[in-house]
């Protein structure tokens, strides 16, 4: 079984990005050369700042959607945790 993973990226404008992939590594490293999601496109540098680990990847495409779904600040105090990045 693969590990999926929802993550929240910094851009360089201060922005945040949360998508999700099954090879996070890689996945930053695209977004980072300009070849990751149109939005995070002309935005960087990007900065890892959150993830979560999942055993599906519809697990991580619905924990996607809830993070999407909260506001800045919701998603601030999530990154502030600590609990993502281990």
């Amino acid at each position: 079984m693969s590990e999926n993973y929802t993550y929240i990226l910094k851009c360089g404008d201060g922005s945040l990005y949360t998508g999700w992939t099954n090879h996070l590594e890689e996945r930053v490293a695209a977004h980072q050369s300009g070849h990751g999601a149109k939005y995070t496109r002309g935005r960087g540098p990007v900065e890892l700042v959150y993830y979560e680990t999942f055993g599906t990847k519809e697990e991580a495409m619905g924990r996607e959607y809830a993070i999407k779904r909260m506001s800045r600040k919701d998603k601030l105090r999530l990154i502030a945790s600590g609990k993502g990045l281990s």
